[in-house]
């Protein structure tokens, strides 16, 4: 299904959004523990299975108008971590990823510095594949854009208007019906109070306002073409793109399965994106998006969350370019619980590469075998409870503070090859 770009496109774009070049992992001895981390939904620890083996992980992605900033970088350490810790545990984990790479802030970016909104996509999805690869991240199974999945999203929209879940404004856009009965009912993931979700809605990129909805909550589903705009051929629905959470809803479906062992991202998408994502799903399966939502913390900078509207940007490109050891950077993300709200300060930077350094004088000193395994079980230990990586971190400290002549290189050789395949630093 061709677009019918008012921005003087030609064809489809083809094939999936590429990701980034793996890291390599190194296998350590034994079995790690299968994590228990903590759920926004059920408001504790997550109900997934014990002796789990399949994993099927979600992790919203970027709009890419401003990658990668430290916000950014803390969701994706923190999912990676996750991931290496489920795979050391023996767990078969199927990743996907979405970008959002049309939606109204793109747009507006582009239009603000004279660019194409394609190239000003496809740079900030470069720059953002380098940070991940600098930072070690293990990239998704699927890596897909919104594009890519319009084919998919008008199926999808044009599904939810035949159940009745959805209606179509005299503009042309065709929206979601929140008050659709589902099970579990719509505000289960966010727990949230209706004046609170208004709230929220309005500044997280809702349009409550908009006259003729049903509900000021029903999210956009289909946006109709506008002047200057780009669009593509919607069937039933008319020229138009797709709406912000449909996306995630058909791509996480496609490319992981329902339901999804964790949907995760940022504290600041489980309401309205991870509501309306379970809700459009829910509506359109019948299955339960997720058995578990997983939220990471704000990081924020001079005394704002981090935010490309606010423009306190932290980047991980341009703390490279300046110097910055990328290792140092991930520790610093690591040194804080995943769910934590942080500020960012250059000192704390400055003690997190005076930390990397002790740990890699210790990686040229002997540890014994003893030591190291012991050093392996409490890493796992740690991981396994809520991936509490700032208590791994301070095995770490005690390790490089503890190293002496009578180790060996077997011995060292161990903690380097864990924290390599666990944290993902590498230490050589």
């Amino acid at each position: 299904m061709c677009a019918k770009f008012a921005l003087h496109a030609t064809k489809c774009d083809a094939g999936r959004v590429k990701s980034w070049s793996s890291p390599e992992i190194p296998s350590v001895s034994g079995r790690g523990k299968r994590p228990t981390v903590f759920c926004t939904s059920h408001r504790g620890p997550a109900d997934t299975p014990r002796k789990l083996k399949e994993a099927r992980l979600y992790v919203c992605g970027i709009t890419p108008y401003d990658a990668t900033h430290l916000g950014h970088a803390a969701t994706y350490v923190a999912f990676d971590v996750l991931f290496r810790t489920w795979k050391d545990a023996g767990v078969d984990v199927t990743y996907a990823q979405n970008i959002t790479d049309v939606d109204d802030p793109l747009l507006e970016r582009a239009d603000a510095i004279g660019m194409d909104w394609r190239e000003l996509a496809e740079s900030q999805i470069d720059l953002f594949r380098s940070d991940m690869e600098l930072l070690r991240v293990i990239p998704p199974d699927a890596y897909i854009g919104a594009v890519e999945s319009i084919d998919r999203v008008v199926d999808a929209v044009t599904r939810l208007l035949d159940k009745g879940a959805a209606y179509t404004l005299d503009s042309g856009d065709v929206y979601y019906r929140v008050g659709t009965r589902i099970e579990p009912p719509f505000g289960s993931t966010s727990h949230l109070e209706r004046h609170e979700m208004l709230e929220l809605f309005a500044e997280r990129g809702g349009d409550p306002e908009t006259a003729g909805k049903a509900d000021p909550l029903d999210p956009l589903l289909w946006r109709a073409e506008r002047a200057g705009e780009p669009a593509w051929d919607g069937g039933r629905l008319g020229a138009g793109r797709p709406g912000w959470h449909i996306e995630c809803a058909v791509i996480a479906q496609d490319h992981a399965g329902l339901p999804l062992t964790v949907q995760g991202g940022g504290s600041d998408l489980a309401f309205p994106h991870h509501e309306m994502c379970a809700a459009h799903a829910t509506a359109l399966t019948g299955v339960n998006f997720a058995k578990a939502y997983m939220h990471v913390g704000m990081v924020g900078y001079e005394g704002e969350k981090i935010s490309k509207s606010k423009g306190n940007l932290v980047l991980v490109s341009k703390l490279v370019e300046q110097g910055e050891d990328p290792m140092a950077i991930r520790a610093l993300l690591l040194a804080h619980h995943y769910r934590s709200d942080w500020m960012y300060t250059d000192p704390l930077l400055a003690e997190s590469r005076e930390r990397l350094a002790a740990w890699r004088a210790a990686a040229r000193s002997g540890t014994t075998m003893d030591a190291a395994e012991e050093i392996l079980e409490d890493m796992r230990q740690n991981l396994g409870d809520d991936l509490d990586t700032p208590a791994v971190l301070d095995t770490l400290d005690e390790w490089a503070d503890s190293v002496g002549d009578d180790g060996t290189a077997e011995g060292t050789a161990l903690v380097v090859d864990a924290v390599d395949a666990l944290l993902g630093i590498t230490l050589r």
